[in-house]
């Protein structure tokens, strides 16, 4: 009998069901085109390029999930990466916990990855894999602030133009701007997530926050500058120029 251990299978949950009303009218953000190729598909193809990852759950809207695995069904994708669509909620939060339910039992690592990160390179992707094989409950990729940030008291609502006062300039060099995919015990996020909904709150923006509130320990490890997150209009154009960067050099 062979002695030989395999590692944790992983699977990367992509919650793919918000509306992006920053990008403007038009279809939901993920459905937005880059190159002609929707960012979710983008996104699903970051992930199973990870040779870690044998499972792709995207959360689609809850009023279009047949559409999205339409969408999907003819998808290319690498022999050992299967992939599930399933409904989202209402929150950010509720659609990763659906994504979360849809794993079988054999997952040990779970990845929550944004649509909107549709380049985050494998390099990155394998990097948050290997600090959750290593023993880490949670790790997220990040990287150093450029700019100073100032924290500030928020102007009331209904007066988004006010001056705010400046409370305080945080530190730099400890900051960090977080990016997907999130890696995480499979055991710990569920936790994460069963705590927060019994608590009756929405969490924390991301994942990561919510495992931090139960006291586990986060770490971060190297971000890329191509995972940025499509928000704005001028967002796509520099994912545009990326890609068209990427078709140059490397055939992509």
């Amino acid at each position: 009998m062979s002695d030989v251990s395999h590692p944790p299978r992983t699977a990367a949950v992509i919650p793919a069901a918000g509306r992006g009303v920053r990008l403007g009218p038009g279809a939901p953000k993920a459905l937005r085109t880059l190159n002609g190729t929707p960012m979710l598909i983008h996104a699903v193809r970051a992930m199973a390029a990870s040779r870690a990852v044998t499972l792709v759950v995207v959360v689609a809207p809850p009023d279009d999930a047949p559409g999205v695995k339409t969408l999907l069904t003819d998808l290319a994708l690498p022999d050992r990466t299967d992939i599930a669509v399933v409904p989202g909620g209402e929150t950010r939060q509720e659609s990763v916990r659906l994504g979360l339910e849809a794993i079988p039992d054999d997952i040990e690592i779970v990845l929550v990855h944004d649509a909107a990160r549709p380049l985050v390179p494998v390099d990155t992707v394998d990097a948050v894999i290997e600090a959750v094989r290593d023993g880490a409950p949670a790790v997220v990729p990040a990287l150093p602030l450029t700019d100073t940030v100032k924290e500030v008291e928020p102007a009331p609502p209904g007066h988004p133009t006010d001056p705010e006062p400046v409370v305080a300039t945080p530190e730099r060099a400890r900051l960090r701007a977080v990016q997907t995919p999130q890696g995480f015990d499979r055991d710990t996020l569920v936790n994460a997530h069963r705590t927060m909904a019994a608590a009756g709150g929405d969490g924390a923006t991301d994942c990561a926050g919510m495992v931090e509130r139960l006291g586990a320990p986060v770490v971060v490890v190297p971000g890329h500058e191509e995972a940025f997150k499509v928000t704005r209009p001028l967002d796509l154009v520099l994912a545009e120029a990326v890609l068209a960067r990427r078709r140059a050099n490397d055939g992509f």
